[in-house]
């Protein structure tokens, strides 16, 4: 239970840290670039699905 409380702490330093750097140094991204990365999401995601099932079921 201790390893528990230890992962969730630096997990939770780690993700609190990546927002505050992000927030400060990140720059938004131009509507063609999020369109750009959203093409890719959905297949993707639909992909990652298949191969789960394959991993799963072999």
């Amino acid at each position: 239970m201790e390893n528990l409380f230890k992962l969730l702490f630096y997990l939770f330093i780690a993700v609190a840290l990546m927002v505050v750097v992000l927030e400060r140094f990140g720059s938004p991204m131009d509507p063609e670039v999020q369109y750009k990365w959203s093409r890719w999401i959905l297949p993707l995601c639909g992909l990652l699905l298949v191969i789960q099932l394959f991993r799963h079921f072999f």
